[in-house]
Parts: C-alpha cells; sequence; structure tokens
C-alpha cells in the first residue's frame, strides 16, 4: 500500500487501523505529491526500487504539498504501469463538482475526512482483503 498524506493525524489512524485489523501490508507513506510519484516511477530517492512491488492500492489525500492529489491521480491514470492501481481518495472537500472531477480522472473511491476509524478500516479491509486486484 501506498499512503500519500502530509497529515500525521491520518497517517498514524491508517497505521493504527491496519495493525489493530491485522491487515499485513507493507506500507510506504509519500508526504507530498513529488515524492508519491517518485516511489511510482522509480525516480529520485526510488529510483532503484524493484518495478515489480507495485502497491496494491494508493490511499491519496488531495490536499498535497508540491505536487496535489488530483494531478497525482491523473498521472497514475495516463501511465500503462499504474492505470489500473486502485486509488482511494481522501479529502474533506464536499464539492460536489470536485467530487465529479475526481472519479473522471480515475478514482476508485472517495473518502470524505475527517477519518471515522471504523469507515476507514472497513475501507481499507476491501481493498486490501475482498478486492481483486487487477492482473
Amino acid at each position: 500500500m501506498l499512503l500519500v498524506t502530509n497529515n500525521s493525524e491520518d497517517e498514524q489512524l491508517i497505521l493504527d487501523i491496519l495493525e489493530g485489523n491485522d491487515i499485513m501490508s507493507d506500507i510506504v507513506v509519500a508526504k507530498d505529491g513529488a515524492e508519491a510519484l517518485d516511489y511510482l516511477f522509480r525516480t529520485g530517492t526510488y529510483a532503484d526500487r524493484d518495478l515489480s512491488n507495485m502497491p496494491q492500492v494508493v490511499l491519496l489525500d488531495l490536499k498535497l504539498p508540491k505536487i496535489d492529489g488530483l494531478e497525482v491521480l491523473r498521472r497514475l491514470r495516463d501511465d500503462e504501469n499504474t492505470k489500473l492501481i486502485p486509488v482511494v481518495v481522501l479529502t474533506s472537500s464536499a464539492d460536489e463538482q470536485g467530487l465529479s472531477e475526481i472519479y473522471l480522472s480515475g478514482a476508485s473511491s472517495y473518502i470524505r475526512k475527517p477519518l471515522d476509524s471504523e469507515q476507514m478500516a472497513e475501507a481499507i479491509r476491501y481493498w486490501m482483503v475482498l478486492n481483486e486486484p487487477p492482473p
């Protein structure tokens, strides 16, 4: 799993949920959009990362420094190696027009913050355990 957030409270909540629900996963945390893209496309500090070790799901905050989450999502969907990775968008926005844009840009799911730990656990369980990832 790749968690992309610069919000330390969201990060800790998600890590606690993973641990508390015995959802075993290698989790990488990127603090901004540029770091997320470096990880996914094996550039910068992640240039030597094994390409076969792609995340099963990306939890993506929209409000990120350097490169915003919507741009990260668009770049993921434009690349053959990443276009099928499920992307769960985390945002505090309730804007319906923004919601449409998020789904049109290729989001697999949308979760509105603040995060409720039980609902977040259900979403993570779905994407990490129940969902059949693309081949």
